[in-house]
């Protein structure tokens, strides 16, 4: 009896654990709820934007603490791939209808560190090959990147590459890209060039971000760096390759009080090369009144010939946002003007 009420006092008065919460991971299947959006809320009809136009989209929502925040996205005919910052995954088929089924929940099978916080999954960028199947993952706060076999199965390897090891925790390998020859491109999301490497001034110098070429898998070590010119005030968030070897980026723009937008950049093939400074063309800008939104993943896929763009918005997990999945179609002629 004394051990148990010395047991009840220790439990009344000594304080719970304060540090971060367990990561929330997928367990069964959550009901998820599907809404068809507008590209304009106050203009139903309109279509064209930039060098894009909207072909439709959805708003997923769940209740479910490990669904949402998702970074990054890989869409192969009409199965989808969703990958959080929590290194949870969603999985679907969806066609022209646009109503998404066959849902598959899961979450990464291994990672950095152990796993408990959410920080030891912050999963931000995926690359894919198609041939093999084969998926790498980028990680903030590590710096980090992992190869898993097809489908997730498991780990397969990783590497913390020297060349991203002073990039700032929380704001890595934001983009991953792999181009049609093989080649591997990773952008950071904040990291500057260092001023010994730039040839600019230093207001120039705050608009740069470090890249990164590998000649093939990223795990067999070797690498060159590159550097991409951001959009004043922007970030990068994602990238994907185009079947010509150029390069779409999406950068995020964050304003007071709580206000997101976007744009989504053309980089030339011949820019992604050692030692350049990448330099992207416009192709849209979505903020108010269009649709805007945390979007942080990108993905390129081929239609009847014609190029289509995908976008999924990270929701942070709150009230405020949504958990966006748009889809573009990129018009040839405007985007080379």
């Amino acid at each position: 009896m004394r051990v148990l009420l010395l047991c009840l006092l220790i439990w009344a008065l000594v304080p719970g654990w304060a540090g971060e919460q367990r990561l929330p991971l997928f367990e069964g299947a959550p009901p998820v709820s599907v809404r068809r959006v507008d590209l304009n809320p106050h203009d139903p009809a309109q279509r064209r934007v930039g060098a894009l136009t909207y072909l439709g989209g959805i708003t997923l929502a769940s209740r479910s603490p490990a669904f949402g925040g998702y970074s990054s996205l890989y869409v192969t005919g009409d199965r989808f791939t969703l990958l959080s910052d929590g290194g949870n995954i969603l999985r679907f088929r969806m066609g022209a209808d646009w109503r998404p089924q066959g849902w598959r929940f899961d979450n990464l099978p291994a990672g950095p560190s152990i796993g408990w916080m959410k920080s030891d999954r912050d999963s931000e960028s995926l690359a894919v090959d198609p041939r093999t199947g084969q998926l790498w993952v980028g990680f903030e706060n590590f710096n980090q990147i992992w190869r898993y076999a097809p489908d997730f199965a498991r780990a397969e390897g990783h590497v913390a590459p020297r060349a991203m090891e002073n990039w700032p925790g929380n704001g890595g390998a934001e983009s991953m890209a792999r181009m049609p020859d093989g080649r591997f491109v990773v952008i950071s999301e904040v990291a500057e060039v260092e001023r010994r490497l730039w040839r600019g001034g230093e207001a120039s110098r705050r608009d740069s971000r470090q890249g990164l070429i590998f000649p093939g898998d990223p795990l067999n070590g070797h690498v060159r760096r590159f550097a991409y010119r951001v959009s004043p005030h922007f970030d990068v968030a994602d990238a994907a390759a185009l079947p010509d070897g150029s390069l779409v980026v999406v950068e995020r723009r964050f304003r007071l009080p709580y206000h997101f937008s976007n744009r989504i950049m053309l980089v030339p093939a011949a820019h992604i090369v050692p030692g350049r400074v990448a330099h992207g063309r416009l192709l849209v800008e979505l903020d108010s009144p269009l649709i805007h939104d945390n979007f942080e993943g990108v993905a390129v896929t081929r239609e009847a010939g014609e190029t289509i763009l995908w976008l999924v918005s990270d929701d942070n997990q709150s009230i405020w946002q949504h958990s966006y999945l748009l889809k573009f179609r990129l018009d040839p002629e405007a985007a080379a003007r």
